[in-house]
């Protein structure tokens, strides 16, 4: 996947608001306390990703560089952007420049948060941790917090205009985000700022909008839930009901599905192996309630202090994987309660991988054909504009990943040819979906391993759900020249099913 360089934030399009985050009226608390620089280190993160367009190599080398807040325990919170495909990372003091490299102990993309440790247990010895701050309501004063070059904080004010839940930077998942005001500057060092209300964290900025002055907040209660579960044996990671709605304010279409409550959102998707699916939820049932929370006509619900705020606020940063939430629904013109245990997102059974960070893509070479597994970070080598730039069947597929068949598996395409002497005439080939070989039908990779090592009639054959529906290769030959294809190429291994 392509990662910006430093001051990622700062060119990131804001993520619009959802409906029904209307502010809350309240009396601003207008205190500021200092926070110490003791509380917060640099962050220097040597990153290399993977080039998703030839999987067995990697990238340049580049260097990010952010803060991180020092919490209760020895640990350093970090956005997980700040430490994406890391291959080093160094600590440093703001006022003394003592550094200590580190190790990133828990990292969640969904959220965009991770935890890091100093290899040297006496680096925070004389630290000031920092508490979290989760009282905060629209109208409170804040500061976030980069560092000057001589080491000294700079404190911008700014304000809390929203609290919403809305997408977090992989559009993966919605949860609960602050939006304030405040007027930042580029500095040194800027890619992760703190920002913080009464001498505690409030939360952690994850993007920045420099026109219009607003930036997206990881807030404390997102922090807190990452916190609570990355002390668990095995990071589960959010969890979601897995449901999509539409709303029921137009009144003819109320009448259509016979509601007669006030409220209610209509579902029209459950995902296939969801909380919700497993639950018994399906697609025409009116949700009237989560967790005894009445639900609006848009989704929403009222949550003391915030205001409405949508219902996934009480599935997705409320709850944790595992906790049952009852939903209250309309089903054939009755009420009923349908207990929903929480689940996170299995990436695995994906259908296209909606991110890849810190392991090599998978790949498979046959004789000079490149095939892979289809994911969200594959088409994004296309650039900001991938979703029209990219292999528009490929796009499709994974936009639409959940219509497809259960039991489909993944998206193994053939992406390109090496030219050899194997692949002559195969050339202008590409971005084809690969659905048999040796008459085996193909839903990964170790699929398409295990079918090429039994050729018929000492060939393989590889149909496609494109033109042309189908190729053939000479299996001996693919063999014999395996060495050669590595050399010619700089080739390390001719596969990674790992």
């Amino acid at each position: 996947m392509k990662i910006p360089a430093v001051f990622l934030f700062l060119i990131f399009a804001t993520v619009a608001v959802r409906a029904g985050a209307a502010p809350v009226s309240k009396e601003p608390k207008t205190t500021i306390l200092p926070v110490s620089s003791d509380s917060l280190v640099r962050v220097n993160s040597t990153n290399q990703a993977f080039d998703f367009f030839r999987p067995w190599t990697k990238k340049a080398p580049y260097l990010r560089r952010g803060l991180g807040v020092v919490l209760p325990g020895g640990q350093i919170l970090v956005t997980a952007e700040l430490v994406a495909n890391q291959t080093y990372v160094e600590l440093e003091k703001a006022a003394s420049a003592e550094k200590s490299p580190a190790d990133v102990i828990v990292v969640d993309y969904d959220c965009n948060l991770a935890l890091i440790k100093p290899a040297n247990p006496d680096f925070l010895k004389d630290a000031k941790p920092l508490q979290l701050d989760s009282d905060a309501r629209v109208g409170d004063k804040i500061s976030a917090l980069q560092f000057e070059s001589n080491g000294q904080i700079a404190d911008t004010p700014g304000v809390i205009t929203t609290i919403t839940v809305a997408g977090y930077p992989l559009d993966h998942l919605s949860l609960l985000t602050y939006r304030i005001s405040a007027p930042l500057q580029n500095r040194e060092g800027s890619f992760t700022i703190p920002a913080v209300r009464n001498g505690r964290l409030l939360g952690l900025l994850m993007r920045y909008d420099a026109r219009s002055q607003t930036a997206d907040v990881i807030p404390a209660p997102v922090i807190s839930h990452f916190l609570a579960d990355a002390k668990l044996e095995s990071y589960p990671g959010f969890s979601r009901a897995g449901l999509s709605f539409t709303s029921t304010r137009d009144p003819q279409f109320r009448r259509y599905i016979g509601l007669n409550d006030d409220g209610g959102v209509y579902i029209t998707e459950v995902r296939p192996g969801s909380a919700a699916e497993k639950a018994g939820l399906r697609k025409g049932d009116v949700i009237l309630a989560v967790a005894n929370k009445p639900v609006d006509q848009d989704g929403n619900y009222e949550e003391p202090d915030i205001g409405k705020i949508p219902f996934s606020h009480l599935t997705n940063t409320l709850a944790h994987v595992g906790d049952t939430v009852n939903f209250t629904i309309l089903r054939s013109g009755k009420h009923e309660t349908v207990p929903v245990r929480l689940a996170g997102v299995d990436t695995e059974q994906s259908v296209s991988d909606p991110y890849e960070f810190d392991r090599q893509p998978r790949y498979l070479i046959l004789g000079g054909l490149v095939f892979q597994e289809l994911s969200r970070p594959y088409l994004q080598e296309w650039g900001g504009n991938w979703a029209k730039d990219a292999p528009q069947r490929l796009v499709y597929l994974d936009a639409f990943q959940n219509e497809l068949p259960p039991g489909r598996g993944k998206i193994v395409f053939l992406s390109q040819v090496l030219p050899t002497p194997n692949t002559l005439g195969y050339e202008n080939l590409e971005h084809l979906v690969v659905s048999k070989v040796n008459g085996a039908p193909i839903k990964s990779l170790n699929d398409l391993a295990k079918a090429v090592a039994s050729p018929k009639d000492g060939f393989d054959k590889i149909e496609f759900e494109e033109d042309p529906t189908f190729i053939y290769l000479d299996a001996t030959e693919i063999e014999n020249s395996k060495g050669q294809l590595m050399q010619d190429y700089g080739i390390p291994a001719l596969h990674n099913l790992n």
